[in-house]
């Protein structure tokens, strides 16, 4: 097991899915955790509830608003007076047919980049203000497989917010390697988390949603997990800028 005792990780969107779970498999690994959560107190509480107020604290932002992101880096860093990895995982995933009003059309787009692309965008700048004055840090932003594949009519904004977020990712690990900052990029395709059995899972079938994956059945949150964990432990630094795939072979680039 990787040791980052000693680390502070804010983790976005912690309270559920592959968040719930990066929180957790950090914390086995010695870290202390930052857990935002958007509107799943409950679902939050629970966690720090089982990882004790001593390694995890909660922080509360609606990331669709504007300058939220700013408000969360302040609080969060309040915390242990530092923060050492920043994991934005949170993530807005919602239809977008072009067939609808053209103000829902936009509403939808707007939203959609503010939470995946902006926000994300926003805590960046402020980790790299940070870390520059720390003399390093790491950044892993959670993209997905819809960047570099497409995805289906109804979430093209979906896709393009995400493919927003590995040009971003890329530009930081261009721009700022000097400062000894490290941004990864992580690309899921199908995870198994609650969302995903609520809602594509009932409306196509697993069997429809796995049929194009080698390996037959969608990732765990843990699998996502596992790699954060291993980007955060800083021991591969030449791999910034990377993006990591975790889609079981079905789209290799």
């Amino acid at each position: 097991m990787i040791d980052l005792t000693g680390k502070v990780i804010l983790v976005t969107g912690g309270s559920q899915g592959i968040g719930a779970a990066t929180v957790k498999v950090l914390h086995q690994a010695g870290a202390k955790v930052v857990l935002h959560y958007g509107n799943s107190r409950e679902k939050a509480a629970e966690i720090v509830q089982e990882l004790g107020e001593d390694s995890c604290y909660l922080v509360q932002a609606n990331l669709a608003e504007k300058n939220a992101a700013i408000a969360l880096w302040k609080q969060a860093i309040s915390w242990q007076g530092k923060i050492d990895v920043i994991v934005n995982n949170a993530g807005l995933i919602i239809p977008a047919s072009i067939n609808d009003e053209l103000e829902t059309w936009n509403q939808t787009w707007q939203q959609t980049l503010q939470v995946n692309l902006i926000a994300v965008a926003d805590l960046c700048r402020e980790a790299i203000h940070y870390f520059k004055q720390q003399n390093g840090g790491i950044i892993i932003n959670i993209a997905s497989r819809a960047a570099f594949r497409g995805d289906t009519p109804d979430y093209i904004h979906y896709a393009a917010s995400k493919g927003g977020v590995i040009s971003l990712t890329r530009s930081i690990a261009r721009g700022f390697a000097q400062d000894n900052i490290l941004a990864y990029a992580i690309a899921p395709g199908f995870v198994r988390t609650e969302r995903i059995v609520e809602t594509a899972i009932q409306a196509y079938g697993e069997a429809n949603l796995t049929k194009d994956i080698p390996m037959g059945e969608m990732a765990s949150p843990e699998d996502v997990a596992n790699v954060v964990v291993f980007l955060a432990s800083g021991l591969a630094p030449h791999t910034t800028g990377t993006t990591i795939d975790i889609n079981g072979a079905s789209y290799v680039r």
